[in-house]
């Protein structure tokens, strides 16, 4: 089992950025595919980007190619999610997840950490 905690979140302007950190504790991330998912107020959890270390292979939402980039450390145990140019539509809670499998689906995500705010104004 592994322990999924996320940090990073807050308010910023339109344009500007962030980075989400995920610390696992437990099992080692890197024998997971590490995803971040998002939920706005209203609307159901959806897939932003996931990345499987052992065929470096990344799969994104299109909605944030060029802007969201995912990176891990290996020393800390961590994953990482850098929002760049961020827009008022990526307002939403954000999730980090570990899986089997390289998926956008939720169900496929067996751990889930408990979620950090992001808000983004104009």
């Amino acid at each position: 089992q592994v322990q999924l905690v996320e940090s990073g979140g807050g308010s910023v302007q339109a344009g500007g950025s962030l980075r989400l950190s995920c610390a696992a504790s437990g099992r080692t991330s890197s024998e997971f595919v590490m995803g971040w998912f998002r939920q706005a107020p209203g609307k159901e959890r959806e897939f932003v980007i996931a990345m499987s270390w052992s065929t470096n292979t990344t799969r994104y939402t299109e909605s944030v190619k060029g802007r969201f980039t995912i990176s891990r450390d290996n020393v800390k145990d961590a994953v990482y999610l850098q929002l760049g140019n961020l827009k008022t539509e990526d307002t939403a809670v954000y999730y980090c997840a570990a899986g089997g499998l390289l998926s956008r689906s939720t169900s496929l995500y067996d751990y889930w950490g408990q979620g950090t705010q992001v808000t983004v104004s104009a």
